[in-house]
C-alpha cells in the first residue's frame, strides 16, 4: 500500500471514531452555540466579500467542488455574495464552469460589489423566489444535459420553501455531484432563538431533508461530511447524488 493510501485509510479510520464520539459531538455542539450568541459565521470573507459561513463547511464545500469538478453550481441566497465569489474562485481554479446564484432581493450595494469583483465572468445572478416557476425556468434553459450540476440551498429556511427547491434542484444534480443543504442545524439549536423567523426546530431544513430522501432515493445523506466537520451549519445536509 502507498503511503498516501495509508495516510488516506488512517483519515478514514479516525474520522468514523469521531462520528462516534458523543463526547466531542456534546463539546462540538456546545461551541457552536456560543459562537451563535456572537454570529460567528458572519465574520470571514472571500477574497473581499463577506461569506457568512462557518470555516469547516467552506473547507468541505471546496474539497466538494474540487473533487466533482462541476461545470455548473446552483446557489440559492445570494446575501453579500462571498460565497458566489467562493464557487467561482474555484471554478476559476478548475479553469471551466459558472454559479448561478439566485436571490429573491439582490440589494444594490451587494449588486454592484459583486458586479466590480474580477471574478464576475464565472457568475450569473438571477433576481426572483428561488421556487418561482419563472426562476426555475431560468435556471433550468442556463444548464446544457452535458453539464455536471452542483448545487447548494441556502435561502429561506422554512420547511415548506426548502423541501420545494429540493424537489425542483435535485432534478438537476448528476450522479456522483453534491445536493448542499445549509442550516440543517437548526433543528439542534434552542427554539428561543427562532421565535421571530418563519422557521422552527421542528420544521426547518432538515425536516425538509428528510422528507425528501423519504420520496427521492438518488440521494444520500453522506455523514462521512458531518463526521469529519463536526463544527458545521449543515449536519447530515450534505446530501450525494448515487443514481
Amino acid at each position: 500500500m502507498s503511503e498516501s493510501k495509508s495516510f488516506e485509510n488512517r483519515n478514514k479510520i479516525k474520522i468514523k471514531s469521531m462520528g462516534k464520539d458523543a463526547t466531542l459531538k456534546k463539546i462540538s455542539r456546545e461551541w457552536f452555540l456560543k459562537g451563535y450568541d456572537y454570529e460567528y459565521s458572519y465574520h470571514f470573507k472571500w477574497l473581499g466579500r463577506p461569506i457568512i459561513q462557518y470555516p469547516q463547511d467552506i473547507i468541505a464545500l471546496q474539497e466538494i467542488i474540487w473533487d466533482v469538478k462541476p461545470d455548473i453550481i446552483i446557489e440559492t441566497g445570494i446575501a453579500r455574495g462571498g460565497s458566489l465569489v467562493f464557487s467561482a474562485s474555484m471554478l476559476q481554479l478548475i479553469g471551466k464552469g459558472k454559479v448561478i446564484g439566485i436571490d429573491i432581493d439582490i440589494r444594490e450595494h451587494n449588486k454592484k460589489e459583486i458586479k466590480k469583483h474580477h471574478l464576475y465572468k464565472r457568475m450569473k445572478m438571477i433576481e426572483g423566489s428561488s421556487v418561482d416557476e419563472k426562476t426555475i425556468k431560468k435556471v433550468f434553459q442556463m444548464v446544457k444535459s452535458t453539464d455536471k450540476v452542483l448545487v447548494i440551498l441556502d435561502s429561506n429556511h422554512t420547511h415548506e420553501h426548502v423541501l420545494k427547491e429540493l424537489e425542483a434542484y435535485s432534478k438537476l444534480v448528476t450522479k456522483d455531484s453534491y445536493l448542499i443543504v445549509f442550516d440543517t442545524v437548526i433543528e439542534e439549536l434552542p427554539e428561543k432563538l427562532f421565535t421571530k423567523k418563519p422557521w422552527s426546530k421542528k420544521y426547518n431544513p432538515k425536516s425538509a431533508v428528510r422528507l425528501f430522501l423519504t420520496k427521492n432515493k438518488r440521494f444520500k445523506a453522506d455523514k462521512t461530511i458531518t463526521d469529519k466537520l463536526l463544527i458545521t451549519a449543515a449536519p447530515e445536509g450534505y446530501l450525494k447524488c448515487i443514481k
